[in-house]
């Protein structure tokens, strides 16, 4: 099997894999995507873009309608913000996809780093398969 089919498989029968991260099979096509080690250094108010496995959703009750998004990648987990406008507007892809590319917005307060969304796309790519995401709404 080649690298990619192990980590398929691994993920098919365990929902986990001892080997690399998806992500880091497609890290050399994605050379402008921020790994989630490096958001600490990303400049508030910067445009950036983060991708990853879509590991958890929130739509709290108390938050007006903002959807929180957790994306793993191999270096560790990013987090996104959604405004209930765009929500809205990529409803079934936030709601279904297993893994997001998202370019938004840095904000960076006492180093907790979130990206307040501008844009959302499905990251497709045949290597790419992950853990199911945890949602709670």
């Amino acid at each position: 099997m080649t690298l990619p089919e192990r980590v398929r498989a691994d993920y098919e029968t365990m929902n986990l894999t001892t080997g690399p991260h998806p992500m880091k099979l497609l890290r050399e096509s994605l050379p402008n995507v921020w790994r989630a080690i490096d958001l600490a250094h990303a400049r508030h108010g910067a445009t950036i873009q983060i991708a990853g496995n879509v590991i958890c959703r929130q739509r709290p009750g108390t938050a007006k309608g903002f959807v929180f998004i957790s994306l793993e990648d191999e270096t560790g987990v990013s987090n996104a913000i959604v405004d209930p406008n765009l929500f809205e507007r990529f409803r079934l892809l936030i709601t279904e996809e297993v893994f997001l590319l998202i370019e938004g917005e840095v904000q960076n307060s006492d180093n907790v780093v979130l990206i307040k969304t501008r844009d959302i796309r499905p990251l497709v790519h045949e290597e790419l398969v992950g853990s199911e995401s945890h949602d709670f709404r």
